[in-house]
């Protein structure tokens, strides 16, 4: 009892100080808003490159994190959020996609704006910073990314207004993206200690897209920004004044007065509009989906049984197209995918999900939430100078056997004695443990990656690729999670001797490098992952990637991730 009154005194004091928390306004009904009637909007676009004598150079942008309003949905009263932008006024939800360009670096300056005061509740018990001025912190990751540790956003290197508090990890303001790696289409977002949840639910994300037209313009697939659309899409609950749902009352209160293990949102929103449509005509486009959510899975597939041909990964092109009628994206991840509306047989469709909620065992897809946005397709077949190529790019196949290391990395889920989650750990360490993950530059790893929870988790790791060889269910799971919870010690507890049920291999879609991957739970899934460049350079990366404060590897259910499913990853020369 007197422990929960001083978490409750702690919530309310620190909820006084920065913490938004419930605005005593109705939840409102995603129901009562018209699907279809918002148009697509197209962010705005800034070049991370500028272009001197004709040619290319490192560009420099100045990106602010700002507080403003911003409507989701005609029949909606402005929601407030936080949003990126050159300026408050030019800021938008999700932010403006940052075109670079191959082997021409990127400086972003990332500027904090933020009040005093955040506009969404937040748990004091979790290891969130506690600036003494400046308010809200934030750190900017750039998700895919192949740059140098002080550029990765690490999550102690968080910053408020005006730099007036900055993390014990934080160095500079200005962060540098060589933009060295191959070409791809990658996201920005806050990755700041145990807030990276409420923030990215604030509006703090976005877009980035690495071009290289010298390679890729052969390929001939959709491009310019009529025909290639990033689709960034999330989920987002409501009050009725418009302001953002997020629950303030912790599922254990009494150890965590607000967390809650995922947060689900009924209306879906896709470039900042719930439900929007977007008219097309009948060719191919090309378009970048990324699921911005925080916990929510999507099964994209067209009511009217138009396919997807897929070109990209997350970050990396397939070696060739592959097609599909429906498949399966967890938040953080990217699919680049062509559409060819001339197959269409109707003049509009609805890209719909069907994915349960939390994936795989939970609520099935509803009439509000199994719907993403629709097309408008136009009656008349036009000229396409477009075409899906037999062959995209090849990079270096897997070489298991020159792997240098094998690990295991173990995911549990701590519960209380109502069964209710407390916190997630993997290898059954915080995150403020020093990292066991060592790796060394250059070199391959075999990690064996155990789940021992009933969600699925989307594993990311920072800086490196990784390519999915295969996954197995776990022989007598419960013995098997019974002896980890003890021992923690996957060898002690004869792993190999239990990850010898049923195999599942990545679908055709994911089966190059990727940084993202569905961890399936009561499996083992076994990934070869990439500590060098991906590309015809070997070796070493351009940059120190040895130095301080290092990356990191975690789930990207960001609830999870802010509690505290993450680790330091520590590269070794």
């Amino acid at each position: 009892m007197e422990m929960a009154l001083f978490f409750l005194i702690l919530s309310l004091a620190v909820e006084g100080a920065w913490g938004g928390g419930d605005n005593g306004e109705a939840l409102f009904s995603a129901s009562k808003l018209e699907m279809f009637v918002d148009e697509l909007p197209d962010m705005p676009r800034l070049r991370g490159y500028e272009v001197r004598d004709g040619v290319p150079v490192a560009g420099n942008l100045t990106i602010g994190m700002y507080e403003k309003t911003w409507n989701f949905h005609r029949d909606l009263p402005p929601t407030r959020v936080f949003a990126f932008g050159t300026s408050k006024e030019t800021a938008t939800v999700p932010g403006p996609t940052i075109e670079a360009l191959q082997g021409v670096p990127t400086h972003v300056t990332w500027t904090n704006h933020l009040p005093s005061r955040h506009i969404l509740p937040w748990d004091p018990t979790l290891p969130a910073p506690r600036p003494h001025a400046g308010g809200v912190p934030t750190v900017v990751h750039l998700h895919g990314g192949v740059h140098p540790p002080h550029s990765d956003g690490n999550s102690l290197a968080w910053f408020t207004s005006s730099f007036s508090a900055t993390g014990p990890k934080w160095s500079r303001p200005t962060f540098f993206y060589p933009n060295a790696q191959p070409p791809g289409s990658l996201w920005y977002h806050d990755h700041a200690m145990a807030l990276t949840r409420v923030n990215l639910l604030a509006g703090l994300f976005g877009a980035y897209s690495l071009l290289a037209p010298a390679l890729e313009s052969p390929l001939r697939l959709p491009s310019g920004p009529r025909f290639d659309l990033p689709l960034v899409v999330f989920d987002r609950s409501f009050f009725s004044d418009g302001s953002i749902y997020m629950n303030s009352t912790g599922n254990n209160p009494h150890i965590h007065p607000q967390w809650q293990p995922e947060y689900f949102g009924d209306a879906i929103i896709v470039n900042g509009k719930a439900w929007p449509f977007l008219a097309v005509r009948r060719r191919r486009y090309r378009f970048r989906i990324i699921n911005a959510s925080n916990a929510r899975f999507f099964r994209f597939f067209f009511t009217n049984g138009l396919r997807f041909v897929h070109v990209a990964s997350d970050s990396v092109y397939l070696p060739r197209p592959v097609s599909s009628k429906k498949f399966l994206l967890a938040p953080s991840e990217i699919a680049d995918v062509i559409v060819d509306f001339s197959r269409s047989p109707t003049d509009s469709t609805i890209l719909a999900n069907d994915a349960p909620y939390p994936y795989p065992s939970g609520d099935p897809a509803d009439e509000i939430n199994g719907r993403v946005m629709k097309f408008v397709i136009g009656r008349r077949r036009e000229e396409d100078s477009s075409r899906i190529p037999e062959r995209l790019f090849q990079y270096p196949a897997p070489a298991v056997h020159r792997a240098a290391k094998t690990r295991y990395i173990a995911m549990y889920e701590y519960e209380s004695a109502t069964g209710e989650p407390t916190h997630l750990y993997l290898n059954g360490k915080s995150f403020l443990e020093p990292a066991t993950e060592t790796p060394r530059e250059g070199s391959s790893e075999v990690w064996h990656v155990i789940n021992l929870t009933d969600d699925n988790h989307p594993l990311h790791i920072h800086l490196a690729v990784f390519v999915v060889l295969e996954q197995r269910e776990l022989v007598d799971a419960d013995g098997f999670k019974d002896c980890m919870m003890r021992l923690n010690n996957a060898i002690k507890c004869r792993v190999a001797d239990h990850a010898k049920g049923k195999r599942y291999s990545a679908p055709r879609y994911e089966r190059g490098w990727k940084n993202v991957f569905k961890v399936r739970p009561g499996c083992v899934t076994r990934i070869l992952v990439r500590f060098r460049p991906l590309g015809p350079k070997k070796g070493k990366y351009p940059f120190n990637s040895t130095e301080e404060p290092g990356y990191v590897y975690h789930c990207h259910i960001l609830d999870h991730e802010d509690n505290e499913m993450m680790r330091p990853l520590k590269l070794i020369p």
